[in-house]
């Protein structure tokens, strides 16, 4: 699906579809399908696994992933099927955050015309002063990797029904997204998630999330990211750019799932099949930064601290795009 996207953008629209010279700092190429994906991919990340319950290598378990040994299934003519569990962290997203609208880093830093320069995002607003507000647009790809280099997957684990890099979502195109107050009335329950008693149970995620705990209950806290509501890209410049890009990652999966596009995949209940879940379960998932610095050897949980796995991955210039690859943990059943 991708490649056949790809070729059409190129027909179509030929020279508009410029990669970015070695010297263009506005749109760089950050070499994801190349030979970082064997050398900048934490492939630690993905213990343990856990087979009929029994985990095999090191790592968390995050709360909530089913405990079962074995399972029961219906197939598709609705007959019951037994089989055993399969619980492991699977790199699913790469989630890119760019400063210059349509630039794509993870297709070779091509840049995607998107035609009305109405729906582009924008760098700020102009009320505001570039030390006032930072502003990211934000790009979501599937990425089964797993997948990909067949390596490993039951049909049954596969619940999107990804099998390839593809295009998922362009905040260009989401106009919640570039308006704070559209994105605002567009999910009410902000009103009672900024106010000062939810603010101040945020506190409690910060500490629990740098211990590498999210605290699922607090859906509208990243940690010591901030706020997730409202879902828009415009946030206040306190702290460092991976916490500004982390925050503003976490906000659209946060969307995604709030509009019924995004799933639970971890659980006794995700064993069959992984339902919608309309809120972001925040222990479901771990990120690692894989451009410009990568995390080559481990990966953070939503909320941890920066000083902790990386306010030092970025530099001026082409550094200060970001891209991560988002880790899920996926239960389910292989049936015999």
């Amino acid at each position: 699906m991708f490649a056949f996207l790809l070729t059409i953008l190129l027909l179509d629209f030929g020279p508009s579809l410029r990669p970015a010279s070695a010297a263009d700092a506005a749109c760089p190429d950050a070499e994801l399908l190349s030979g970082r994906l064997i050398t900048d991919v934490c492939w630690a990340c993905l213990f343990p696994v856990r087979i009929a319950g029994v985990p095999l290598g090191g790592g968390e378990v995050p709360d909530g992933a089913s405990d079962a040994s074995v399972c029961v299934c219906n197939d598709n003519l609705g007959v019951p099927r037994p089989g055993f569990t399969i619980g492991l962290w699977e790199p699913a997203r790469i989630i890119e955050l760019v400063r210059n609208p349509t630039c794509a880093p993870a297709l070779g830093g091509i840049r995607l015309p998107f035609g009305d320069v109405r729906l582009l995002g924008t760098g700020g607003q102009s009320e505001y002063d570039g030390s006032d507000l930072v502003f990211y647009n934000v790009h979501v790809y599937a990425f089964p990797l797993l997948i990909m280099l067949d390596l490993f997957f039951d049909d049954r684990c596969n619940p999107d029904g990804f099998s390839e890099f593809d295009i998922l979502h362009f905040s260009e195109l989401d106009p919640t997204w570039n308006n704070s107050e559209l994105g605002f009335f567009a999910h009410p329950e902000a009103t009672w998630l900024t106010s000062p008693p939810a603010l101040a149970a945020c506190l409690a995620d910060g500490v629990s999330a740098s211990a590498g705990t999210p605290i699922d209950e607090l859906f509208w806290c990243a940690g010591t990211w901030g706020l997730i509501y409202p879902f828009a890209g415009a946030q206040p410049t306190l702290g460092s750019r991976p916490r500004y890009t982390s925050l503003s990652a976490t906000r659209v999966m946060a969307a995604l799932h709030r509009r019924g596009l995004a799933r639970r995949t971890m659980g006794d209940a995700a064993l069959c099949k992984a339902p919608i879940e309309p809120f972001l379960p925040k222990s479901q998932y771990k990120l690692s930064m894989f451009y410009p610095l990568p995390e080559a050897n481990d990966a953070h949980v939503i909320g941890e601290t920066p000083f902790r796995w990386g306010i030092h991955r970025t530099y001026p210039g082409p550094g200060e795009d970001h891209l991560y690859l988002l880790w899920r943990w996926q239960d389910c059943c292989a049936t015999f």
